[in-house]
Parts: structure tokens; C-alpha cells; sequence
């Protein structure tokens, strides 16, 4: 009988849809249009597969990669805060491509004195100034930063080059052909910049942090000329650094020697090469200890050795050797201020070492977690991509750091001069501290193009910070990212970009590059694919493009060709629009059998006998209550229980996201049942849609997205019975108005 009711309903809408057309028709000429349905293909926007980028999502057949090698000598001189270096590069062309040049990238120079950064952004006057930064921006005072490039040369002989600002090209003698590899050698030095000064110019992502007794603490990255990456994407990524989107970076093996003062301490990217000439024999003793220490961090330098050794001084020097395989970029960090602890981690069955190096100015927050949440990071990161491939991760602490570079990365978190620190302290240290070592996996293994897509980094890594986070603390890390974001969501939209922007001119940059995509893939998750399809599909892509160059497109296509669901919908509207979320109930109508039709459906079934003929027995449903006959299906029940209660639905779409409909019916007895009816339910209309509710209890309301997963920015639609809205949700109307 319920199938005969359907037959009914559908044949219904048929008949009168097919009316209103044809009177519409004869009205007034129709215009034709294009495609702006929303479940439409991603086709027109992607790029087109092809032999490298296949249309799967994976590196096609005949994928390539340049790589580059580098054997560097470099001296850290602590009595002018200067770094010397002697680096030769092996540059192999794996690519079917002839090359007339390099292209080198020369951070440094974005705070040279004659950078173009400070006067690509927008000023007034500051009521106040220091004088530090009104000598730098009005007396044309000189700091001397940027790279020195002493020599570049191949075979003992002068090589041409042109520096143009944060790139050098390197003129090729003859062009480098496929297969073939040219070596050269670059010589240079550079002013440290110190990243506690005033003027925020002469901040940045590495650099020293001076403390009152005289001592540095030297985190040092960005410090060599590093080659740009040349692929078939790009071509060659040779975009000017102006201070924000960062690198991308070609793999290859890396033999450094690092001079510096010998009562420092230090850890770098790669494996320690002789223990024995820089570390004590007890030192040599607490690391094997620390090698087999899978619960607890060992000291291999405590905290009185620490304050001993920065009260002294030496004009001696130790040379550090560090090797490193398969890594993209090289950092290291130098002090004798320097705490030094490390544990075991078992990833799978490979141990990988967890590190910290911090002053004593970061206890007692650091000896408790740092380590701890070096070890947590990998372990819960590799469950959800792949097993971490590195020997060891570093954490090292510098008062204003945030950065991320293979195997090391430095982070903030300081307590108070007496030791005591808040939560919100020890929140934002944790926070970071997961998020940098998590960069190991994005982009320092899956090696995306942080210049031209930030969030690919970025957001990826924010959304396993998000998991991560909850298993180390859950009380601590409590959140709901799909709710965080709706304030941003919901804001200016002249100062919103989409996510799929380049991120140098992108708008509140924090929230388009971090928040949002991890939003996004955490409601993916969550809500539209389920965990388990979600995680093999991110790991999918996560293993696919280890130690590669993926796209955007990769991510996308992978995703979807992992899971089996199309998600061009999604990708289309949260990463390429600044839509928004705003789904709620226009109305709720109460519903009754009967077995009479109304004056409509009689002259229906009179005009479209055809319709009607052979359906047999019909019942009816009607809004009319003084019609109704909760009896007219007695006959026909079979014993089974029939619906006393029927409700019909709108729900309205007033945002312009595509969304899941999630709904939460609470019946007077005050027991729940959830449904929710995926996406694809706004495929033939993008703002109204009905469903019926039949139950043999009566509902006492209806509430859309009860816990916040789709990013709702206005709540106040979501209820029925409608709620009084309260002062907040009253200032936003105004403000909408």
C-alpha cells in the first residue's frame, strides 16, 4: 500500500510540475543558460591529467623529480653574529627537459637593506614609534642583512649569475641535458638577524634570541642558498619570497659540517656523525640510555650542567658533522644555554628518536612535555599516513618561534620568570610544538608548493594537529573546529579570499590557510565521508605522494578515488568559493490520513484517468485535520504499526554552501532519533526541499545540525519551534541588515 501511496505523490508532482511548464512556456520566451549547479564536475577548474599527474589523483608513469645534493661547510661566529658558509651543490636534471639555467632561492635578502618587502605594504603614520624602527624607516639607517655572495663558481672558475632580489639564476655554460648533473659551488655570508627586535622586518622564521646575560640562542634555517624547484607543473617556482609563503624545496643528501663555539650545544637535521669528538663520554652514555628509554625523556645535558656552561665563555670551536638522506632542507639550532633531553618512540617496530633542546627559561613546561609531545606526534601522525621515516625529531625552544623544517623545529611556549605557567600557556606550547614536528609529514615528506598553495601544508597539518591534539589532552584540546569557523566564515566578505588563493595576497591569512581547510576536512570526516572511508583515502594520498611534488588536484582526485564518493561539491564550494553554511526549517506542517481526496486530487484523477487506472485501492494524505481518518489504513497494515503522527518539512538554504541536512526530532515522551540525509538532497533545487516525517509519537520539535558539524553561521533558522533569539543572535541580525 505504500507503494501505491508513492505512485500517488510522484505521479502528483509530475502532473503539476509539468503544468507549470507548460504555462510558463507559453508566458514568455525562455533564456537559456550554463551549468551553475553545484554538484557539477570539477573538470573545467582542474588541471588535466597526464603522464605525471595521473587522473586517479597518484604520480603518473612517467613522474620525475630534480634532485639536489649539498656539502656544506659552515662557521657560526658568535663574536659578530655571522654565518659563513662553503657549499657545493650537485644539481641532477632527472626531468626530459633541456635547462639553460638555475634558478637559487636567497631568503635572506627579504630584509636586506634594499628589499622590496617593507614597500610592497600598505602605511600610515604610527602615532608612536621606536626609535629603532624610526631610524630603519625614516633615516634610511642601514643593518646590513641579506645574503653576501662571495663567490659561484663550477671547476675552480667564475660561474655568470644574476641576482635578482630572493633569486639567483645561475647562467648554465651549456644547457643541462636530460639525465645529465652539474656541479657548482657557492660561497657567502650573512648578518644573523635577531628575532626579539623591535622592528618586525628584521624578525623572522630563524635567527637568534639574546638573553639579558649575554647568551644567544641561535635556531638557524633559511641560512643557505637553496635551489627552487623545477617540475611540469611550474616550470621552474621561481616567485620572489616577500616574507610570508614559504618554499618549495627539491629532496637530496646532505653532508654539513657546522664550526661553532665549543661550549655549545647542538642538533641539526640528520644523524650525528662523531659523537665521539663533541659529546663527553657521560653525555655518549645518557644517549644510548635516552636509545632505549621508551617511557621516560633521559638528560643528556641537565639543567645544572646548562646554567654552568652559560656562565662561561670560549674563543674554541667544535665542528658538528651531520648527514642527512632524502630531506628537502637543513636546520640547525646552536647555544650553550641549551637543556638537552631525548626518548625512544616505536613507530611500528622502528625506533625514532624524540629531542628537545631548550634553556632553562622554558622550565618547568619543557622538561614535562616537550619530548612527551615530540614522541605522541609521530606516533599518532603516522597511524593516520605512514610511518615516519626519519631517525629522530627535534623540538627546540626560542621565545617567538613557530617554524618547521625537517627533523627540527623551533617553538614557543614560555612560563612565567618563577616557573608557574597557565593552561593557556601550556596549550599554546603543546599546540605548537604538535603542529611543527607534524610539518615533518606535510611538507617535508609529502612535498607540496607552500609558495603558490599554503593551505596544502598548512591546512592538512592543522587538521592531524586536530587528532592529535585530543588524544594527548582531550580536556585541554576540547574543540569543535566546524563551530570555531563560522565567526570567520561568517565575517566581512570583502575580507575573506577563498582558500584556493595564492598566499601572498590572501586576507586574514591565519583562518584561510590553517582553520578553514582543517575545518573543512574535519566535517569531511566527521559528517560527510565517516572516519573509516576518510582515513584510508588521507592516507592514500598521504603514501601516494611521499617524497614527491603533489598538486591540489592530486589531493582532490585521490580522495575521491580512494572513497568511491564524489566530492568535487565540496571541493568546489569550501576551497574555491567564500560560501558560506546557513542551513535551517522554513516550515513544519502537520499532516492526516484520509481516505477521501481533496477537490484538487479528485479533478486530477478525473483529467489523468490513465494516471490512476489499475492502482486499485488509494488512501490519502491531506492538511485538512476536520478530513482525517487515522482508520484509512487499517485494512491495509498487516499488522503493522501506522503512523499517527505525519510531519512535512522545508528546509531553506540560504547559504550558499552545500551541506548534509542533519536532523534531530525530539518527541513529547522525550526520546531522540537523529537522521541525516546526505548532500546530494539539494542536487535538482540549491534552496528548498521537503521530507516527511511519519511516527506513532508526536514530535515536540525539530532542530537542524544539533552539535554544530557543518559550519551553520546562523543558527537562528534551525529550530522548530522556532526559538526566541537571544541579544547575540538580535545584534547579528541587525548587522546583517
Amino acid at each position: 500500500m505504500k507503494k501505491r501511496i508513492l505512485i500517488v505523490c510522484c505521479m502528483f508532482i509530475s502532473i503539476t510540475a509539468n503544468f507549470a511548464q507548460e504555462k510558463e512556456s507559453k508566458s514568455k520566451t525562455q533564456k537559456g543558460h550554463t551549468d551553475q549547479n553545484k554538484f557539477r564536475q570539477l573538470k573545467d577548474v582542474l588541471a588535466t591529467p597526464n603522464d605525471q599527474h595521473a587522473a586517479s589523483g597518484a604520480p603518473g608513469h612517467q613522474y620525475s623529480q630534480q634532485k639536489v645534493d649539498y656539502v656544506m661547510d659552515i662557521r657560526l661566529d658568535e663574536s659578530t653574529n655571522k654565518i659563513y658558509g662553503n657549499e657545493k651543490i650537485t644539481y641532477h636534471n632527472n626531468s626530459k627537459d633541456k635547462l639553460d639555467y638555475l634558478w637559487v632561492q636567497l631568503d635572506q635578502n627579504m630584509r636586506a637593506d634594499d628589499s622590496k618587502t617593507p614597500l610592497s605594504k600598505s602605511t600610515g603614520a604610527s602615532a608612536f614609534i621606536t626609535p629603532e624602527n624610526f631610524q630603519k624607516t625614516y633615516m634610511n639607517v642601514n643593518k646590513g642583512f641579506g645574503f653576501n655572495i662571495e663567490k659561484v663558481e663550477s671547476n675552480g672558475a667564475p660561474l655568470s649569475h644574476f641576482i635578482n632580489r630572493t633569486m639567483m639564476r645561475i647562467n648554465l655554460p651549456k644547457a643541462l641535458g636530460p639525465g645529465e648533473s652539474f656541479k657548482f659551488r657557492i660561497k657567502w655570508n650573512y648578518k644573523i638577524n635577531d628575532i626579539n627586535e623591535g622592528n618586525i622586518n628584521d624578525q623572522g622564521r630563524s635567527g637568534l634570541e639574546t638573553f639579558p646575560d649575554g647568551n644567544n640562542n641561535y635556531t638557524i634555517a633559511q641560512f643557505f642558498p637553496r635551489l627552487a624547484v623545477y617540475n611540469n607543473v611550474e616550470g621552474w617556482q621561481n616567485m620572489q619570497f616577500w616574507g610570508r609563503s614559504e618554499w618549495a624545496l627539491e629532496f637530496g643528501n646532505y653532508e654539513v659540517n657546522l664550526t661553532v663555539p665549543a661550549d655549545h650545544v647542538v642538533d641539526a637535521t640528520g644523524v650525528l656523525q662523531n659523537e665521539k669528538n663533541v659529546l663527553s663520554k657521560t653525555q655518549r652514555k645518557r644517549w644510548e640510555k635516552a636509545r632505549n628509554s621508551y617511557k621516560e625523556p633521559v638528560f643528556i645535558v641537565t639543567q645544572a650542567e646548562a646554567e654552568k656552561a652559560e656562565k662561561g665563555r670560549t674563543t674554541n670551536t667544535k665542528t658538528w658533522k651531520f648527514k642527512a638522506k632524502r630531506v628537502r632542507d637543513f636546520a640547525f639550532a646552536s647555544s650553550r644555554k641549551y637543556i638537552w633531553d631525548a626518548m625512544a618512540t616505536n613507530v611500528n617496530g622502528k625506533t625514532v628518536m624524540a629531542v628537545s633542546l631548550y634553556p632553562k627559561e622554558g622550565n618547568p613546561l619543557w622538561e614535562e612535555h616537550s619530548t612527551r609531545a615530540v614522541a605522541h606526534t609521530l606516533v599518532e601522525y603516522s597511524k593516520l599516513t605512514f610511518d615516519y621515516p626519519y631517525p629522530k625529531a627535534i623540538s627546540v625552544h626560542s621565545e617567538r618561534q613557530g617554524m618547521e623544517y625537517p627533523m627540527i623545529c623551533f617553538n614557543f611556549g614560555r612560563p612565567n620568570a618563577d616557573g608557574t605557567y597557565s593552561d593557556r600557556t601550556k596549550k599554546g606550547m603543546l599546540g605548537v610544538i604538535i603542529h611543527e614536528v607534524g610539518h615533518n609529514f606535510f611538507p617535508m615528506i609529502v612535498n607540496s608548493d607552500e609558495r603558490q598553495w599554503t593551505w596544502m601544508d598548512e591546512g592538512l597539518n592543522s587538521f592531524v594537529e586536530i587528532l592529535a591534539e585530543l588524544t594527548y589532552d582531550p580536556e585541554l584540546f576540547a574543540t569543535n573546529p566546524a563551530k570555531s569557523i563560522t565567526r570567520y566564515m561568517g565575517g566581512d566578505q570583502s575580507f575573506i579570499s577563498p582558500i584556493m588563493s595564492q598566499g601572498d595576497y590572501v586576507k586574514q591569512f591565519g583562518p584561510n590557510a590553517y582553520s578553514k581547510p582543517a575545518a573543512g576536512l574535519y566535517i569531511l570526516r566527521k559528517t560527510i565521508m565517516g572516519p573509516e572511508l576518510f582515513d584510508y583515502a588521507f592516507r592514500t594520498y598521504a603514501k601516494r605522494w611521499m617524497f614527491k611534488h603533489p598538486t591540489p588536484a592530486d589531493f582532490f582526485r585521490s580522495m575521491e578515488d580512494a572513497s568511491s564518493m564524489d566530492l568535487d561539491w565540496f571541493w568546489r564550494g569550501w576551497f574555491y568559493t567564500t560560501d558560506v553554511t546557513d542551513i535551517g526549517i522554513s516550515g513544519v506542517k502537520e499532516l492526516y490520513l484520509t481516505d477521501k481526496p481533496n477537490e484538487r486530487v479528485a479533478k486530477l484523477k478525473e483529467q489523468y484517468k490513465q494516471y490512476f487506472e489499475g492502482l486499485g485501492d488509494l488512501v490519502y494524505i491531506t492538511d485538512r485535520k476536520e478530513d482525517a481518518n487515522p482508520k484509512a489504513m487499517d485494512t491495509y497494515a498487516n499488522g503493522k504499526e501506522i503512523p499517527s503522527y505525519i510531519y512535512s518539512v522545508e528546509f531553506e538554504k540560504p547559504g550558499g554552501l552545500i551541506m548534509p541536512i542533519i536532523v534531530e526530532l525530539t518527541y513529547t515522551d522525550g526520546s531522540i532519533k537523529r537522521q541525516t540525509f546526505p548532500a546530494q538532497i539539494w542536487m535538482k533545487n540549491d534552496t528548498s526541499v521537503k521530507r516527511v516525517f511519519a511516527s506513532s509519537k508526536e514530535v515536540k520539535s525539530i532542530v537542524v545540525d544539533p552539535d554544530f558539524e557543518t559550519a551553520d553561521i546562523d543558527t537562528s533558522n534551525n529550530s522548530w519551534p522556532k526559538k526566541e533569539s537571544n541579544k547575540f543572535d538580535q545584534f547579528k541580525n541587525k548587522v546583517k541588515e
